[in-house]
């Protein structure tokens, strides 16, 4: 275990909502850079870090589909090659702030990404490489959130980081109610019994079948990500005990 951190590899769930900055559509430099640099504050923890961005600043499969007259899977996968043009263009934010990086794709695009290959992730992250993976599961009606739940137990991270714009779990929604409570620590039974709102009820089964920790938190907090990496108080933790 790296001294003085609680988590050695982690993976980085980001909405691509998140990419796109105030508006929530396209993206947003600024955004990156911040983005970007949060992430290289844990790096320089000798942290391994694993991202999984999401595609919802360009278009969301299901949504699209129901509003456009599209068939779902030709959105899902309109959707996944939105996720690609977001992890290529976070990329290159990490890659600016001096940390190398790669994009691993789910869908085959060889001339800008690699392909998913769980080993060659691994090796990248052992040699201090951050790598984004692009393209959710490359299947259809699976969410980014899915994802990046089975991206974080094939790279074995210690834990997911659920990027959101709120500082963590309430009991109900705190951007609308000023009463809510929140978290600090909630076990899976106990989000599963209160119908809290975690993630998606696929990705949210796999953490709970497969122990996976899940620390939600605000990821426009700065230094939130390192705090939570070095084990102090941050965001809500969602654990199996």
């Amino acid at each position: 275990m790296i001294e003085g951190v609680k988590f050695k590899r982690v993976l980085l769930k980001i909405s691509g909502e998140m990419l796109g900055g105030k508006q929530g559509f396209g993206l947003e430099t600024d955004t990156l850079d911040y983005i970007a640099n949060e992430i290289k504050a844990v790096h320089e923890l000798g942290v391994g870090v694993a991202v999984v961005v999401g595609g919802g600043n360009f278009i969301r499969g299901s949504a699209f589909s129901e509003t456009g007259g599209i068939d779902r899977t030709v959105a899902d996968h309109m959707g996944m090659m939105g996720t690609i043009m977001n992890g290529l263009a976070l990329q290159s934010a990490v890659e600016k702030a001096g940390i190398a990086t790669r994009v691993q794709s789910a869908l085959t695009v060889s001339e800008v990404a690699e392909p998913f290959i769980r080993r060659r992730a691994i090796r990248h992250l052992e040699k201090g490489r951050v790598v984004v993976f692009a393209a959710g599961t490359g299947n259809p009606y699976f969410t980014t959130d899915t994802a990046a739940v089975l991206r974080a137990l094939e790279i074995d991270a210690d834990a997911l980081l659920k990027a959101t714009k709120v500082d963590g779990v309430y009991n109900k929604d705190p951007r609308k109610h000023s009463d809510a409570v929140k978290y600090d620590t909630v076990t899976f039974s106990e989000a599963i019994d209160k119908r809290l709102a975690v993630m998606d009820q696929t990705a949210f089964t796999m953490c709970r079948e497969h122990g996976l920790p899940v620390v939600v938190l605000d990821l426009l907090r700065p230094g939130g990500m390192a705090r939570v990496v070095k084990g102090e108080p941050e965001g809500t933790l969602v654990h199996g005990g």
